[in-house]
């Protein structure tokens, strides 16, 4: 007997595809990855190993234990503006968790859901697990890959049910701006979508602000006076904020009065986050906030440093606003295959790059950067990649 076709149908992500092949390949150089190179802050550390210690290893609430719904939500207001109850957040197991637990819970078979193509490549993965129908909006070079509403307009049929919005962008490092974020949040309404909002890099920007669209939904603070039901759910982690992938701690923030459904939801997916990452998690949220100050120091001066490289080798790329990743137009090398041509750089060079492909059709000829490794070894690797002559 076969699996289940929708099972079957998951495709391959390239982003693990590729990175596996380099930490096979000794002395690589592996900039294809978004894991943050940083040492833990020790009292993070020491609040997960104190759980242990005082044996806090047994069920937590579904939604998480509540010191740390608290802080999520406090968090919320400080870099939001926008006040939430800590009812209406839900703790899960890092983001990926969260956008299926809203999936899930918001989408049925045939629903369609509208994900930005190139994107992060489990939103479509998610929602062909939930047998809804992941339907790519274009984010296009020559719009600096920011949405169009226009765009959004025609691919909006009687079975779309959500608008996934993605900023800061991974792979692109774009960032809406508040006049495109309150346009988005006024075309779901318009349109009856729910919005379901990632916000995984919202404490890394670069002299840009990070917009969330709750400001602008039923309830927040820039809500128009006919706002209506609120539609947005937010999607957290401190999986990058903090450099706690492994300890798989995110938060789904969602409208009110959905505290009894996602509770039967969580109990039938996880049952609940483990219990020393969450107290591992509240130490990030409350204690000293050193460790995203200097991340964020980190990734400008990486930022800069791998533009310049990408200048002196006349290879386009878009200015990243915000994330930690660049998005480079490599189409001059990769003969119209970039998922192949990165696997012959590492072969070749020994230098592991994201293909765009990862990210949807509108990646072709492109490759995502990530600029979270040590300067040095960022710089040694770009400067491997093929000289672009001029036209």
């Amino acid at each position: 007997m076969l699996p289940a076709a929708h099972a079957r149908q998951v495709p391959v992500n390239q982003i693990r595809e590729i990175t596996q092949a380099a930490w096979a390949t000794p002395h690589s150089i592996v900039l294809s990855i978004g894991e943050p190179g940083f040492t833990v802050a020790r009292h993070v550390l020491e609040a997960s190993m104190a759980a242990l210690d005082r044996d806090e290893t047994n069920y937590t609430p579904n939604a998480g234990i509540a010191p740390l719904r608290e802080a999520f939500a406090a968090r919320f207001l400080e870099h939001n503006g926008v006040a939430v109850d800590p009812s209406q957040v839900y703790v899960t197991a890092g983001a990926q968790q969260g956008l299926h637990l809203a999936m899930s819970t918001l989408l049925g078979p045939g629903d369609e859901v509208l994900i930005p193509n190139p994107g992060y490549p489990t939103y479509p993965m998610t929602a062909g697990l939930v047998h809804a129908v992941a339907v790519p909006y274009p984010l296009l070079p020559d719009n600096g890959f920011q949405p169009r509403i226009e765009d959004l307009e025609a691919l909006v049929t009687p079975r779309t049910r959500m608008l996934v919005l993605n900023s800061p962008s991974n792979p692109l490092g774009a960032v809406f701006d508040a006049d495109l974020t309150r346009r988005l949040v006024d075309l779901a309404r318009r349109r009856d979508l729910w919005i379901l909002s990632d916000e995984c890099y919202e404490a890394f920007t670069f002299d840009v602000e990070h917009v969330s669209p709750a400001r602008f939904d039923a309830g927040g603070p820039e809500a128009p006076a006919e706002a209506g039901s609120p539609r947005v759910f937010t999607s957290l982690t401190l999986s990058k904020t903090y450099g706690l992938t492994g300890l798989r701690i995110g938060a789904l923030v969602t409208p009110p009065g959905m505290e009894a459904l996602l509770n039967n939801i969580m109990e039938a997916t996880v049952s609940c986050v483990s219990a020393p990452s969450q107290y591992g998690a509240l130490a990030a949220l409350t204690g000293p906030q050193d460790y995203v100050v200097d991340a964020l120091a980190h990734y400008r001066k990486n930022r800069d440093a791998a533009t310049a490289v990408l200048r002196e080798l006349n290879i386009p790329y878009l200015p990243a606003q915000g994330a930690f990743y660049l998005w480079a137009d490599v189409s001059h090398a990769s003969g119209g295959d970039v998922r192949a041509w990165v696997a012959s750089l590492l072969e070749t060079r020994g230098v592991a790059l994201a293909p765009g492909t990862a990210f949807g059709s509108g990646g072709e000829g492109w490759v995502r950067i990530a600029l979270c490794t040590d300067t040095d070894a960022l710089v040694e690797g770009l400067g491997r990649l093929p000289h672009r002559k001029s036209s």
